[in-house]
């Protein structure tokens, strides 16, 4: 099969990438699509503003919702890989006879199909071609995959020229086709920075507006750029460890954390976003692993099922992510229970794993107001609807949750 691989940052995934698919597979030149979000793009380190399975999950949703029975799917080869993706490093990973043909199998593809020999294309927009002798190994690439060349009326690039330029450069081996496409003139900086969320597809205004995503405060411009890395990097690892709903809540915990932490002690975002992000690390381990974790961390303290994954998580946190901070290490242990005496950034983490943009469960229109004003008034409403749902079901109270119910007054 003639396969076409359409890489990017996707931040966001737009009406021009869907034209983009379009085009290709109008043209004949490619019988499959795989469209596949960055995971960490060496050369728009400080441009990305979302976290990389924010960018795979919306690209996800739009691909299925959008190319719904069509030969158009979505990769995560680069979480599978650890470095910069470089295009070369993410044509050869994919191109694995063992990886593809795995993919195309769990993507519904025939198996006589999935496993033949496929010739791989890169889709591109016209306007690389100036420069694309200059990027990384450029020569490679040609060696393991052709360009698969959208042209646009109007985009100011003589394409024939061009590919001309480059067969002189590289040999007539190098395998680049051309197609056109309607125009469509859009950029992903344009549309974080402008508000044009009408030129994304549905399925993605409808994941952007689920997670808060691109506010005008963006919570990482409040933290040290090593926080933000890390961040970033933790949000890949983590993809090995959480499902999609988890994960994304996870997230915008870590995020909505930092936002609260600019708010009541600016010293405290860097922790902040961390301990959010890593809160739930945890959560999806076996149950008895996570029991493990949790009595070699803090004893029998933690005993319901539901409870583990906090003091494991500080576990996992520590050992896995690297984590030290024994204030990030508390704000993951207690951020189920509370207890008496809850620090600032113990508070703001429990918070905020209340009142995540995502969460849908109640109301909470007032406590997310009165978060930005008066943090234990906002506690003392969340907490109080959780002691009234134990009262009403005739739930016992952690011993913890009873010290920070009597601190909150309650």
């Amino acid at each position: 099969m003639r396969i076409g691989l359409l890489g990017g940052s996707f931040d966001p995934f737009h009406l021009g990438h869907e034209a983009l698919i379009e085009g290709a597979l109008r043209s004949g030149k490619a019988d499959l699509i795989i469209v596949i979000p960055s995971g960490r793009n060496p050369f728009k380190k400080d441009n990305v503003v979302s976290a990389a399975p924010y960018r795979y999950y919306m690209t996800l949703n739009a691909v299925e919702n959008d190319f719904r029975g069509m030969n158009v799917f979505v990769s995560d080869i680069e979480f599978r890989y650890s470095g910069p993706s470089y295009t070369l490093t993410t044509i050869k990973e994919i191109s694995r006879p063992q990886y593809i043909r795995a993919f195309l199998k769990a993507s519904g593809i025939k198996e006589s199909a999935a496993g033949e020999h496929h010739v791989y294309y890169w889709i591109t927009g016209s306007d690389v071609l100036p420069d694309f002798d200059k990027w990384h190994n450029a020569g490679e690439i040609l060696n393991l995959a052709g360009l698969l060349v959208a042209g646009r009326k109007g985009d100011g690039v003589d394409t024939e020229a061009q590919v001309s330029r480059l067969k002189d450069m590289f040999g007539n081996r190098a395998d680049i086709q051309t197609f056109d496409i309607d125009g469509v003139d859009i950029s992903s900086t344009m549309i974080r920075s402008g508000g044009r969320f009408d030129l994304t597809p549905d399925a993605v205004r409808g994941f952007i507006s689920a997670h808060a995503l691109y506010g005008s405060d963006n919570p990482l411009a409040y933290v040290s750029a090593g926080a933000r890395d890390a961040f970033y990097e933790n949000s890949i690892r983590l993809y090995g460890y959480l499902g999609q709903k988890r994960l994304l809540h996870t997230l915008n915990v870590g995020l909505l954390s930092a936002r609260y932490a600019s708010v009541y002690d600016k010293s405290l975002t860097d922790k902040a976003l961390i301990a959010g992000q890593l809160h739930d690390c945890a959560k999806e381990l076996d149950i008895d692993l996570q029991r493990e974790m949790a009595e070699s961390y803090t004893g029998d303290v933690f005993t319901g099922n539901k409870l583990l994954h906090s003091p494991a998580g500080a576990v996992l946190a520590r050992d896995e992510f690297g984590v030290d901070d024994p204030d990030i290490l508390d704000a993951i242990t207690y951020h189920t229970t509370g207890r008496g005496g809850m620090s600032l950034l113990e508070r703001i983490v429990y918070l905020a794993d209340k009142l995540e943009p995502s969460r849908t469960y109640a109301d909470l229109e007032t406590e997310r107001e009165l978060a930005y004003r008066d943090i234990d008034a906002a506690l003392r409403l969340c907490v109080g609807s959780m002691k009234k749902k134990f009262e009403s079901g005739g739930q016992a109270v952690h011993p913890l949750t009873f010290d920070f119910m009597r601190d909150l007054g309650l």
